[in-house]
């Protein structure tokens, strides 16, 4: 039994599309019912959670994309076993002991990659973690010392604070108790919790000032619990999360679902909200799902859209005019970016607040939204946690946005040239990362057909 065929990194779109790719605007208001592929977030949580359970676990809808495909394989290549039957996937886990001895590599994914070293560090022979150059780039210092402070073995095998790193080979982790002080990524704490039930003592992790992009730490904990794992959470005066308490217990697989992913389904939603009268549902997506990005719909109403009743599903229909915002999107960092780019055709300024991770993600996000909506005339300016659009000197001119490699950033310009003709997008098979088929849904909006 082997993972998925994406060893290698392989990329699902190259030569498909042209580069740049031309996003056709909408002909006229569209009416589409849209499934995106399954939850990134849920996908990687349950991958790594199955391949260190005791037992099978059956894993339906996962999204197949390259950044979970590569984890699948790694998590493969430490001692777990999949086996496709359709869309689901059987993985037989490790019970909380890979064997290791073994090098992974993990593309451009910085979740998998983190969630790989909290895995690696139970394994019983040492795993090197490694990614791709950008991913080599992006910081794992503090994930780093929240793994060293549960009594995980840690060595970077090349610079400090940086990819790639060698974990485990040094026996059962303790575990303990784990302070974290706000942290550049919710990610580093997430993957300290998906390995707490297989530590010596359990992890408590005590959290001060409440953890960055907390609303993910919830997705970690809703996932566990779904695997049967119990979970203690503390909460302080306002509400936020301040400690997390999971005692160590066997863990027996688990049939689990993996929800349509929120994330990809937010380029519809804000290309359906810029268009008077056009209408995108997303199926199987709930409206209480977990997921962060099902709050960009209260963005996208804030905006001026009308939020529709689907059963089972979300939905915007686009109204006479959007308007400007300002706004905390803290909780829903990856959506921002929609939000942003599509702030492009608003009536008056947009602000969102609380986006510092954009910085560290697998582009300088902040930076990438400030060029690509600059050449379309739009005044930008981004503190370390902010970004501000004024779209007063929107012009009409075609124009080529570089996706810096960045498939969130691509989608979401996509998004914008549904609503805003003359758009062409670089890279286009960066989009594999997370949504391979995205061009192809996309056309949908278009009117131009399969």
């Amino acid at each position: 039994m082997t993972g998925p065929a994406a060893a290698g990194g392989a990329r699902f779109g190259v030569g498909l599309h042209p580069d740049p790719y031309p996003v056709s605007p909408a002909r006229r208001a569209f009416a589409v019912e849209v499934v995106p592929p399954g939850s990134k977030s849920e996908t990687t949580r349950m991958y790594a959670l199955a391949a260190l359970a005791e037992g099978a676990s059956r894993v339906s809808r996962p999204l197949r994309a390259r950044d979970t495909d590569l984890l699948l394989d790694a998590l493969c290549a430490s001692g777990a076993r999949s086996e496709w039957d359709a869309d689901t996937v059987r993985v037989r886990g490790t019970s909380g002991s890979p064997a290791g001895g073994c090098r992974v590599h993990l593309g451009d994914g910085g979740a998998p990659a983190r969630f790989m070293l909290a895995v690696g560090a139970l394994s019983r022979a040492p795993v090197l973690v490694d990614g791709s150059a950008r991913l080599r780039e992006r910081p794992v210092a503090e994930g780093v010392e929240l793994l060293r402070s549960a009594g995980a073995l840690v060595r970077y095998a090349e610079a400090q604070g940086r990819l790639p790193i060698e974990v485990g080979g040094g026996g059962r982790v303790q575990g303990g108790t784990v302070e974290a002080a706000r942290t550049a990524s919710s990610q580093f704490l997430s993957a300290l919790l998906l390995m707490a039930p297989w530590t010596q003592l359990g992890i408590d992790l005590v959290m001060r000032d409440g953890p960055t992009s907390a609303s993910y730490v919830e997705l970690t904990i809703d996932t566990m619990r779904r695997f049967g794992i119990p979970v203690a959470v503390e909460r302080d005066a306002l509400g936020r999360l301040s400690r997390v308490r999971v005692e160590p217990c066997r863990v027996a697989g688990a049939e689990v679902e993996v929800e349509p992913d929120a994330s990809s389904a937010v380029y519809f939603l804000a290309a359906a909200a810029a268009i008077r009268d056009a209408r995108a549902t997303i199926r199987g997506l709930p409206r209480t799902s977990r997921q962060p990005d099902t709050a960009c719909v209260a963005a996208l109403v804030a905006m001026g859209a009308r939020e529709i009743t689907v059963p089972g599903g979300i939905g915007i229909e686009g109204t006479d005019q959007l308007r400007g915002i300002d706004v905390d999107g803290s909780r829903w960092p990856d959506g921002a970016l929609s939000i942003c780019a599509i702030s492009a055709v608003a009536r008056g300024m947009t602000r969102i607040r609380g986006l510092e991770t954009l910085r560290v993600k697998e582009s300088n996000r902040a930076s990438a939204l400030a060029t690509e909506l600059a050449k379309f005339g739009c005044g930008v300016s981004t503190t370390e946690s902010s970004i501000w659009v004024d779209p007063s000197g929107m012009h009409g001119r075609p124009v080529t946005v570089d996706s810096h490699g960045d498939h969130r950033v691509a989608m979401s310009f996509a998004a914008l040239g549904v609503a805003r003709p003359g758009v062409s997008v670089t890279d286009p098979a960066c989009v594999d990362k997370s949504y391979p088929g995205f061009w192809t849904d996309l056309r949908a909006l278009c009117g131009a057909g399969s």
